[in-house]
């Protein structure tokens, strides 16, 4: 069995969290020399973070279970800003009341995956000391530290300033190097790390410190993720793959990951559990009909990451039950309850398609039909005029099907 390293630097080379660092001696000997106080940011732009996040939000993870200290900053005061970093237009502006309901749900996601309760780590809000700002002392004491000739190198700036970039948020990079140099001050932070789209900002901190306080920072960047077939990272039919049980199920959750291309299986082994890499190398060799074992590893062990092993069992037994299995459990199935009497006068298929989720429209859901792919029950639906009825529910319930790999479970009530 291969020794695994214990620092975190190689880990993060290892599993693929790395893109670009300000000095990979320097951080690497960062992680040796003892704990590490480290920072990254995400916007409060929706009440849940999605798989977008899952990243930054594993990296985290890894800096705790090797006896770092993580802080999670959520950008309640940049978030009234926006940042242009990897957008080709403006943000919409949120208003603080959003912002402060959005933080306030974040930093208890969070909280499921980080231990900020027992003081491991710690979720801050930037708008404690960016709202507090005067403007003219913030120019004079840390605008003067910027060329704005050097924030327009920045790839982020130039592709924003094909279509025009406000006064607003350029002023982002300035607020974002702030906040490196307050969590410095505040609690010793020396690293920031983030997606890649985020280099300039991070440079930008890099360089704040050393200017106003003589130390040396750094910053470490993570790989932009895409699938294998070039689609966006955690998009499903239904949109954004949600971190919040309540937008995405654990069934649906798992069934993401249990339905990855077989080019990204051990990609997303590395980046998304914790598995040994002696077994991460074993499961990513695995091919044919073997490889549904790595990719139902990955889905339980992912889903555990996010809902907690006894819900990814559930969506498991869920999944065994809708494609199968010997004995697995329907409750994990996604359930739509419909009222018997709704039922008795016939539903257009195409609508009920779209109303529990399997179809993002009724032409998605005609186009499905036409193709065969559409099934309540056993009964295969063939156009866009089929009606399901009261005897497509035996025992009171179906299983609808769109495609191979999503099912839903629809269930009759009498009201």
């Amino acid at each position: 069995m291969a020794h695994e390293s214990s620092n975190l630097f190689d880990i993060f080379r290892e599993r693929g969290f790395f893109k670009q660092c300000t000095s990979d001696e320097v951080v690497r000997g960062m992680f040796s020399a003892g704990p590490v106080v480290a920072y990254i940011g995400f916007d409060p732009t929706a009440r849940s973070l999605h798989a977008g996040s899952l990243v930054p939000i594993m990296a985290l993870m890894h800096m705790e279970r090797t006896g770092h200290h993580p802080i999670a900053l959520v950008g309640g005061g940049t978030g009234l800003v926006g940042d242009p970093s990897g957008k080709t237009e403006q943000r919409q502006i949120l208003t603080r009341d959003d912002l402060r309901s959005n933080f306030d749900a974040i930093k208890a996601q969070i909280g499921r995956f980080l231990d900020i309760d027992g003081g491991q780590s710690i979720a801050v809000d930037n708008a404690d000391w960016l709202e507090k700002l005067n403007y003219i002392e913030f120019l004079r004491d840390i605008g003067r530290h910027f060329s704005v000739n050097r924030m327009l190198s920045f790839e982020s700036y130039r592709i924003r300033l094909q279509k025009g970039l406000s006064f607003l948020e350029f002023n982002y990079q300035l607020l974002q190097a702030y906040d490196f140099l307050v969590l410095f001050q505040r609690h010793g932070c020396r690293l920031q790390m983030g997606g890649d789209d985020q280099w300039g900002n991070i440079v930008a901190g890099t360089e704040l410190i050393r200017r106003v306080e003589g130390v040396d920072a750094h910053g470490l960047t993570f790989p932009l993720l895409e699938t294998a077939s070039g689609a966006k990272m955690g998009k499903t039919a239904k949109g954004a793959l949600w971190l919040d049980p309540k937008l995405t199920s654990p069934y649906e959750y798992y069934q993401y990951w249990v339905n990855t291309d077989d080019r990204d299986v051990g990609r997303f082994l590395r980046l998304f559990t914790f598995l040994p890499m002696d077994e991460v190398r074993r499961l990513e060799t695995l091919a044919g009909e073997e490889a549904r074992e790595a990719k139902r590893i990955l889905a339980f062990e992912a889903t555990s990451v996010c809902h907690g092993a006894v819900a990814a069992e559930a969506a498991r037994d869920g999944a065994a039950a809708a494609f199968g299995g010997a004995d697995g459990a329907s409750d994990g199935i996604p359930t739509t309850r419909l009222s018997r009497e709704r039922v008795e006068h016939g539903v257009r298929a195409t609508e009920l398609f779209v109303e529990i989720g399997l179809m993002s429209s009724k032409g998605e859901a005609a186009k499905l039909f036409k193709a065969g792919g559409g099934w309540i029950g056993e009964r295969q639906l063939r156009d866009h005029n089929e009606v399901v009825g009261i005897t497509d529910f035996p025992g009171g319930e179906a299983l609808v099907r769109a495609g191979r790999k999503h099912r839903h479970r629809l269930v009759l009530e009498d009201q």
